[in-house]
Formats: structure tokens, C-alpha cells, sequence
């Protein structure tokens, strides 16, 4: 993912480019583990001329020559791509091009320099739990049976997604009276639970794919969330068509809701201010900033020894 700018063309995007700006730094974020675009060392305008006797020098974000690093690939043409993008490759990444412009008439020769700066980062896509909702309509609101009601579905759930290692980790309800202009006073059970894709054993699901770890466990998740919905679907027929006597506590239709809820690793956070451009990732916490657990913000430090990219403390 790079911050594009207007004039550039979706065929540039397609080939994995991201070009330089001599007018400001250019944000790009790449997926850990995987390779970045290529960091064109030139802005898209100059791409277009012929470039006399070029000579590009790039520098890391540890101030080093990138020539002959054995984690990137440079290429005789200027551009940069760093492989296998992890959390401490993250920060800047310049780019020096010198070449020369030769006068038609007279041959003179001018070296011109152009500078362009990379700032490159580490990113996750966010973790998701799911949020559902869910009403039941009930006889009264003071009944131990509303108590059982909710412990039982709870159990029942887990069994339900549990091959999935996602597991209901928040459940909880509010009794409410609600006065109909059709029936009159009633009550429902306004149920709320939390699916969560880290039940006993996920690690194992990992070991097959550790380095998209949250690509599989976020797919588990949305497919636990919608074999609920599923559930909820089936238990309406149930309740509706196959009891002989109505039972006390009833589906109300159309109830079922879900809503992603983001976590991001530690070492990660969201920030859509500095970040517009992936304001969906958890993008590695910068010097300064930190993130000890699964919120989706880096805390600032309250002395800036957080020196490094992706700390989970300060210290």
C-alpha cells in the first residue's frame, strides 16, 4: 500500500511502483513478512526522459548503504525492494539520484541531484471478534429461566464454533418492558456476545501459516459469526414450526445483528490521522510509542525512550 498521488495511473500501481516525490516524503506500507513495492528512485515525471550516466545511492533506515545488502533487491535501475518486510526494517528509506544534462549547443555538462525520501512501515491487518446481537421475547423479566435461557445458548454456541477455535468469550443480557400500539406491554432479552477467534488450541491453526496468521484466524472468525446467524436462522423455524406448545422465551425476527470489533497485535495500532492512506491496518507503533496489548492505539511514552519501530513498552 503506498499514499498515491493523483497524476499517478492505475497501470503504475499494477506494476508494483511506488515512485519518489522531491516535494515531500512518500508513505508506504508494507505487510510483514511480505516483499514491498519497488521504490522508484525518481519522481513519475522524470521516469518519462532519458537520464544521462544515473547513479542512485540508497540508504536504510540504520543510515547503511543498501548496496549489496543481501535482504533487498536493487536493481541497475534505481529501484528498491526490501524482502521479507519485518517489523525492525521499518523508517526511512533515501534515495540520492545524480545524473547529468548536456547542452545541444556547447555539450556542457551539468550534474544535477535529486533526493527522495521513502518512509516505509510495517503493517498487520487488525484481528476481528465479533459483536453480535441478538432478542428474545420472554413471559416476564424476572425469571431464573432467562438466567438458564442465556447459559444454555452460550453452550450450545461454543459446541457450535468450536472446530472452528473461535469461542464465545462476553455474554451477557438486559431484560427490557416494551410497550407495543399492537400487543401491548412485553418484555425481550436483549443478548449481546462476543465471538473470539482465540479459543484453546489456535496457535496450532499458526503453524501451518505463521506468517498470515491473522488472514486465517480472521477467515475462522467471520465463518464462527456467520454459523451463529445460521444458527439463529434455523432456531426461528424451530421454536415457530416444531414445538407443540410455544415455548416461553421466542426468536423475535430479524434480530440478529454482527459487527467486527478490531484488535491489533502488540507493537501495532491504528492512527487515521497519520496513516489516512491505511487507516484500516495496524501499522507498527512508532519511535516514541508503544502498544503493550491488543488495543488498536500506541500510547506515547511519557519520555521518549522508545527509540525503536513496533515497542511494546517504553523501557
Amino acid at each position: 500500500r503506498a499514499e498515491l498521488k493523483e497524476e499517478q495511473s492505475i497501470d503504475l500501481i499494477g506494476k508494483n511502483e511506488v515512485y519518489g516525490d522531491t516535494r515531500h516524503e512518500v508513505n508506504v506500507y508494507v505487510k510483514v513478512f511480505t516483499n514491498s513495492p519497488f521504490l522508484v528512485c525518481m519522481d513519475l515525471a522524470l521516469s518519462q526522459e532519458r537520464i544521462i550516466d544515473p547513479n542512485y545511492l540508497w540508504i536504510g533506515p540504520d543510515g547503511r548503504d543498501l548496496q549489496g545488502q543481501g535482504y533487498v533487491n536493487l536493481t541497475e535501475t534505481g529501484k528498491l525492494m526490501v524482502m521479507g518486510f519485518r517489523v525492525s526494517m521499518s523508517g526511512a528509506y533515501t534515495c540520492t539520484l545524480s545524473h547529468k544534462v548536456i547542452e545541444t549547443m556547447t555539450q556542457e555538462e551539468t550534474e544535477m541531484v535529486e533526493a527522495y525520501k521513502f518512509m516505509v512501515y510495517a503493517y498487520r491487518e487488525a484481528d476481528h471478534a465479533y459483536q453480535v446481537s441478538v432478542r428474545f421475547s420472554t413471559r416476564r423479566c424476572k425469571l431464573k429461566t432467562n438466567d438458564l435461557f442465556i447459559e444454555k445458548l452460550s453452550k450450545i454456541l461454543n459446541s457450535t464454533i468450536s472446530h472452528l477455535t473461535c469461542h464465545i468469550t462476553e455474554s451477557s443480557y438486559k431484560c427490557h418492558s416494551i410497550r407495543t400500539p399492537e400487543n401491548g406491554l412485553q418484555y425481550e432479552l436483549f443478548v449481546s456476545l462476543l465471538v473470539n477467534p482465540f479459543a484453546p488450541g489456535w496457535e496450532e491453526v499458526c503453524h501451518k501459516v505463521p506468517y498470515n496468521c491473522e488472514d486465517e484466524t480472521n477467515r475462522r472468525v467471520r465463518q464462527a459469526a456467520e454459523r451463529i446467524g445460521k444458527f439463529f436462522h434455523q432456531l426461528m423455524h424451530i421454536l415457530k414450526y416444531e414445538f407443540h406448545a410455544v415455548p416461553p422465551i421466542q426468536y423475535v425476527d430479524n434480530s440478529f445483528s454482527m459487527t467486527p470489533i478490531d484488535s491489533c497485535r502488540p507493537g501495532f495500532g491504528k492512527n487515521h490521522h497519520t496513516h489516512q492512506n491505511c487507516a484500516s491496518c495496524c501499522v507498527v507503533c512508532g519511535p516514541g510509542t508503544y502498544s503493550p496489548n491488543n488495543e488498536v492505539t500506541c500510547r506515547t511514552c511519557a519520555r521518549p525512550q522508545a527509540r525503536m519501530y513496533g515497542a511494546k513498552s517504553c523501557y
